[in-house]
């Protein structure tokens, strides 16, 4: 199989010259060719994900981060969750290393994952999760944009951006290497066919485990692409995805009491522990994708862009967890001498079934000599079902002298439940310019949800949006926004009562500054506040519940700069307070990181170091037995790439310091460890 990879990327780096470029449809414009002001790959000072319009950040009333395929694969990002880590205001492994699901929290609460504009993940264990090799950028959104997206959490979103065609000959290929037995094929091949088409292939082979025993990492991704530009005012692209993962879960639910604090008479267990079976405890399936967009411009003015996208995704999830739940305290069997426990054994099988399509005319225009609109309206329409089986089992086991031959594998058996969902939203936005200084954004939307289950129900809301920036002098401006969001949520708490809508607004003000195009900081405040949040289930972990009204205070800095001398600089701080709804989970106050790298050049030879901090505060959870604080942790990472020619040798080291430290503990009774050090060595060509 790997072989077969790198055979294709040999024989498809191969066509004629590449074409112009283009604006964010895809479309290339007269325009672009002589300005130079288009979105590229690479490109970090503007957006899409803010306003579904191609805008500088600093004209966004609102705190964006673009993080490009270049930096987070050289900070070793192995999941998607690995590539905003460096981000202010995000916890993106708040359970160490997960494998089952990318998960983030942004400004302390649960945001929510898009892929190219449109919703990627529904319902939890219903998908596998996606690869970061497949995307040229990912972009932070801080707070509510549920103006635009409708279904969009009040802390934010994270979009996931497609490698799509480049219309150029290339191909990268490469062979990874590293810790735990890593074996892994990637390439990315781009091809033109005559002027008006241009193909992508990006694809990725892995073998390997995790340092989690009898748990692999096993991936097969290969993600087709096509645009056709049969004129200069329009392309479309059709994308298509095959993903299929065999894997386990890095996630080991290992009780309180035994490791994060002392079990009387016993050792201290294994941090990275396996409770479960080999063989039988697995997280993966497979995942097929196929979308396409329609863009075309009427005239300079007028643009239209339709986007529709079909998911078809299989999984299987089968784990075992230790009862700390019960009796967090003390969660061991009375009269066992601390050793023997409850372990619960899970099997599900779960299938999802996703339409999207979002549609939208551009319009721009004046009204009067200094003040320019670019209005947006759009329809947008998604269904979703979601079938899950189960099967249950329950034993007491010795924790300390697993018996694994006895360990139980209930299969799910019975009927599927289903749960499906429709949304219809229709927005509008105009973002107004004055005399190129000032940006006003204002939006409107409309949504109606119909969710068919146990029992049906329909929610709608109507949620607006409003914010301005505007340039003062020396490129600082300061910014005020208001925003709201609103959320249908699939899918019932533990005891099986539907989710109620979760919904909230934000109050946001700061300042960005861009002295200079290498130079962006960008300081703010922010007052949010959230009803109805799901939150995990203080007894039973599978499960879930909704809190109550929640808020979340704090201020974030972030500043990025390319200084003399081919460095590269990027900082991030966000402090948090999050407090309210009953809340079992935890939320660190303070959140801060540090990428800098620095490139020399000799002759054909480039050298790129690069080096990274993160910290992540103390985290505090608490219920009605005790609370429980997880100390603060730092951790490193680092980049050594030497490139000559065609050629590619890169070094990645995350955790370079194997601080083998606790992501979480949680009054409910669990702790989740950090992951260790992983070094990866990759050697690239570039046709």
């Amino acid at each position: 199989m790997f072989a077969d990879l790198a055979f294709a990327g040999l024989l498809m780096a191969v066509a004629p010259d590449a074409a112009a470029p283009a604006d964010e449809s895809g479309v290339p414009t007269e325009t672009n060719r002589t300005t130079g002001d288009i979105l590229v790959e690479g490109r970090r000072d503007e957006a899409i994900a803010a306003t579904k319009t191609t805008t500088p950040l600093i004209q966004v009333p609102q705190p964006i981060t673009i993080v490009t395929d270049d930096v987070f694969l050289a900070q070793g990002a192995i999941n998607v969750s690995d590539t905003v880590r460096y981000a202010a205001g995000v916890n993106s492994d708040a359970y160490g290393r997960e494998t089952r699901s990318d998960g983030f929290t942004i400004r302390g609460l649960d945001a929510l994952q898009f892929r190219d504009g449109m919703r990627d993940v529904f319902s939890y264990w219903a998908t596998i999760p996606a690869d970061p090799y497949n995307f040229s950028r990912v972009e932070v959104v801080r707070g509510p944009a549920s103006v635009l997206f409708g279904q969009g959490s009040l802390g934010g979103l994270v979009n996931l951006v497609s490698k799509m065609p480049l219309f150029e000959n290339g191909a990268d290929v490469a062979l990874v290497a590293g810790n735990y037995n890593r074996k892994e094929v990637l390439a990315d091949l781009n091809g033109v066919l005559g002027s008006d088409l241009g193909f992508r292939l990006v694809a990725r082979a892995r073998d390997a485990d995790t340092y989690i025993a009898d748990t692999p990492d096993n991936r097969v991704m290969l993600a087709p692409s096509v645009t056709w530009r049969p004129g200069s005012r329009t392309a479309v692209t059709l994308m298509g995805l095959y993903q299929k993962d065999d894997g386990g879960s890095t996630t080991n639910f290992l009780p309180i009491v035994g490791t994060f604090l002392v079990n009387p008479g016993n050792p201290p267990l294994d941090r990275y522990l396996f409770v479960g079976k080999p063989g039988w405890d697995r997280f993966g399936g497979r995942l097929l994708q196929g979308g396409g967009s329609i863009t075309h411009r009427f005239g300079d003015d007028v643009t239209l862009s339709l986007k529709a996208r079909y998911i078809d995704s299989n999984l299987q999830y089968n784990t075992h967890y230790t009862d700390s739940y019960s009796n967090p305290r003390d969660p061991y069997t009375a009269g066992s001498n601390g050793r023997r426990i409850g372990l619960y054994a899970f099997g599900l099988n779960a299938r999802m079934n996703v339409f999207s399509t979002d549609d939208n005319l551009r319009i721009r225009f004046n009204t009067g000599v200094a003040v320019e609109h670019v209005l947006l309206a759009g329809i947008d329409y998604s269904w979703n079902a979601v079938k899950k089986q189960g099967g249950y089992g329950f034993q007491e086991v010795d924790l300390y002298n697993l018996d694994r031959t006895a360990i139980l594998t209930p299969e799910p058996t019975g009927a599927f439940d289903r749960e499906a969902q429709k949304q219809l939203g229709i927005y509008v936005q105009d973002q107004i310019r004055f005399w190129d200084r000032v940006s006003v954004v204002l939006g409107a939307r409309r949504d109606r949800v119909t969710t068919t289950g146990t029992p049906d129900r329909v929610d709608s809301a109507t949620t607006f949006r409003f914010g301005i920036i505007g340039e003062i002098a020396a490129g600082v401006s300061p910014f005020f926004s208001y925003t709201e969001s609103f959320l249908p949520i699939a899918g019932t708490v533990t005891d099986g009562t539907p989710f109620r809508p979760q919904m909230g607004h934000q109050f946001e003000t700061g300042f960005k500054w861009q002295p200079d195009r290498a130079t962006l900081v960008t300081v703010t405040g922010f007052s949010i506040k959230d009803t109805n949040r799901p939150i995990a289930d203080p007894i039973n972990p599978m499960g879930r519940i909704q809190a109550g009204e929640v808020t979340s205070k704090g201020v974030e800095l972030e500043a990025t700069r390319t200084l003399p001398g081919d460095y590269d600089l990027s900082l991030s701080y966000g402090f948090n307070d999050v407090s309210g709804g009953g809340l079992t989970d935890f939320s660190s106050r303070h959140i801060a990181s540090a990428w800098a790298t620095k490139t020399f050049v000799q002759g054909a030879r480039t050298l790129r170091l690069g080096a990274g901090v993160r910290y992540l505060g103390r985290q505090v959870s608490s219920n009605d037995v005790w609370t429980i604080v997880t100390p603060g942790r730092t951790m490193a990472d680092a980049l050594v790439e030497i490139s000559e020619g065609r050629w590619r040798l890169t070094v990645n080291a995350t955790n370079l310091f194997d601080n083998r430290t606790y992501a979480s503990c949680l009054a409910r009774g669990d702790c989740f460890m950090t992951a260790p050090r992983n070094v990866m060595a990759s050697v690239g060509y570039h046709f």
